[in-house]
């Protein structure tokens, strides 16, 4: 009886070992899945940054697109517009205005 209660004592204590290791091996297991979600939620942020770099990215790509469609259907409307002509035309008989005056001039110094 008392072999059997030595015996009963020592699967006890073995039991209680067996649980103190199963114990720190949860420990391990826990630390080791805490790691993995701090890397997942690392891995999780960068994918989203990427994806809302990407979508920024080509959002000012368009917008560059737009802006240089724009500037040069503008171009073309004052290139080709009558302002431009009108312009063209005021600054000519200008021109023959002042060429009148510098003949008129030279004309003047001669006498």
């Amino acid at each position: 009886m008392e072999h059997k209660l030595e015996k009963l004592s020592e699967n006890v204590d073995d039991i209680k070992s067996l649980i103190q290791s199963f114990n720190s091996t949860l420990e391990n297991i826990e630390h080791r899945l805490s790691r993995l979600e701090k890397v997942d939620s690392i891995e999780h942020r960068v994918a989203v940054n990427q994806i809302d770099l990407s979508d920024i990215k080509e959002s000012l790509q368009r917008i560059e697109t737009l802006q240089k469609d724009e500037i040069i259907n503008l171009l073309k409307e004052v290139l080709d517009g009558e302002q431009v002509k009108y312009i063209h035309r005021r600054l000519d008989s200008h021109l023959v205005k002042l060429a009148k005056a510098e003949e008129e001039i030279i004309m003047l110094k001669n006498k």
